[in-house]
């Protein structure tokens, strides 16, 4: 048996080092190929620069040729009341200059208007680019693509669901597609966009089990055995799709799991994914079957630290994970065996981060802890930025990116500058 993961960019441009293109990077799993990251920062410390944001918005930073790309959601006042101005902005790597700024959507605020969780945003789905074009996504409330300089090219509105709790999920790309999640109260899909018009490729129902049926999970690409799968975590499940044809290939089921988080991570043959809400377990599944494999390809399951928001990490032989409350775990990826638990403190829902031979965990008060990677804890740095956080690091060259409520920081050790 051969399985291989390719990351969730299937595109003509392959990401340089210095690019981190999407929600966790290259690959899509959190791992920085570069080195001497630093390991230290706070307000007056290895801090490049700072760049005041508008708006509010909890998506994680992209970079891509020189250029953080974000999303926002900036309060207006429009001809019905209060709104919500979606937009995509850029900024410059280098210097946190705003480069660019542009309106995609714009959406009522109003009495009456859909409530979102105090945790969410109306801007919490990563962009994501393919080198060409700059894919934006606000849930319910619509998908666009961009031309790099902050023109848009296509907007999609039509994708309708009752959404809880706000939007979620970021997209992936894979066969000239546009995939993501699209689980409401009312029905669950898996969606595919055509990447040059934004027309609907696909929609393929989801049949999910349990109560509960809304999600939030981005999907991750794998070749499994020559084949392309997308596997999207839901609620009650977690499926495994064609990209092409949305066909769905096989499926776990995990009961009464809903409002899935975490993205899935890949490696020795095993998809690790997290079931959700409100105890949640950490499946290992071999990912060749096909149809109901729920009875014969789990390898092993994980309660005790499972998260409902981080999502897993995955480095080398070692599975590491972060609950919501602040228990880091290391696992053996192939067997489940756990070599150390130890309390961070803290909230969580931004995912691990791996560079340089260390891990990185940011906790929603703004507390970087920064461990040793390896089946021993030890802890190297904790760096308080003072600012509330709920986005996922971003890399690119020696520099880390975190977005905070209301800012976006460049940190880098002067040494690496």
């Amino acid at each position: 048996m051969s399985l291989s993961s390719l990351g969730c960019l299937v595109a003509a441009v392959i990401a340089a080092g210095d690019d981190w293109p999407q929600f966790r990077g290259p690959t899509g799993q959190g791992l920085a190929s570069e080195g001497a990251l630093p390991a230290e920062w706070g307000p007056k410390k290895n801090v490049a620069w700072r760049q005041e944001l508008p708006g509010a918005g909890w998506s994680s930073p992209i970079v891509y040729s020189g250029v953080v790309y974000l999303t926002t959601a900036v309060p207006v006042e429009g001809a019905n009341g209060r709104e919500q101005s979606l937009r995509a902005l850029a900024v410059s790597a280098a210097t946190g200059e705003k480069l660019w700024e542009t309106e995609v959507f714009r959406h009522a605020d109003g009495p009456g208007a859909r409530r979102i969780h105090p945790k969410n945003s109306h801007a919490s789905p990563t962009p994501l680019t393919d080198g060409e074009r700059l894919y934006v996504h606000f849930g319910h409330q619509g998908t666009a693509a961009l031309d790099l300089k902050g023109r848009v090219l296509w907007r999609n509105n039509q994708i309708n669901y009752e959404p809880v709790h706000g939007n979620g999920g970021t997209p992936i790309l894979a066969a000239g597609a546009l995939i993501f999640s699209a689980d409401g109260a009312d029905t669950q899909r898996v969606v595919a966009l055509a990447c040059d018009t934004g027309r609907l490729r696909w929609a393929t129902e989801r049949r999910t089990p349990g109560f509960k049926k809304f999600s939030f999970s981005t999907p991750l690409l794998l070749r499994v055995n020559g084949r392309d799968q997308v596997v999207s975590p839901g609620p009650g499940l977690v499926a495994a799709y064609d990209p092409r044809t949305g066909g769905e290939i096989w499926r776990v089921r995990y009961g009464d799991g809903y409002s899935v988080v975490p993205r899935p991570v890949f490696g020795h043959g095993l998809v690790f994914v997290s079931s959700g809400f409100d105890a949640p377990v950490l499946y290992a599944i071999r990912p060749d079957g096909r149809g109901d494999v729920t009875a014969t390809h789990v390898a092993w399951t994980l309660k005790r630290g499972a998260p409902l928001t981080p999502s897993p990490l995955l480095v080398g032989d070692e599975l590491y994970l972060v609950s919501d409350q602040g228990i880091a775990s290391c696992l053996d990826a192939r067997s489940g065996k756990v070599h150390w638990q130890e309390r961070l403190g803290g909230s969580y829902s931004a995912s691990p981060l791996y560079g340089d031979g260390k891990v990185y965990f940011q906790s929603e008060e703004g507390v970087g802890t920064v461990i040793k990677a390896g089946t021993r804890f030890e802890r190297l740095a904790r760096n308080d930025l003072g600012e509330r956080t709920l986005a996922s690091y971003a890399v690119s060259g020696h520099a880390l990116f975190i977005r905070t409520e209301k800012a976006l920081y460049r940190i880098e050790s002067k040494a690496a500058e």
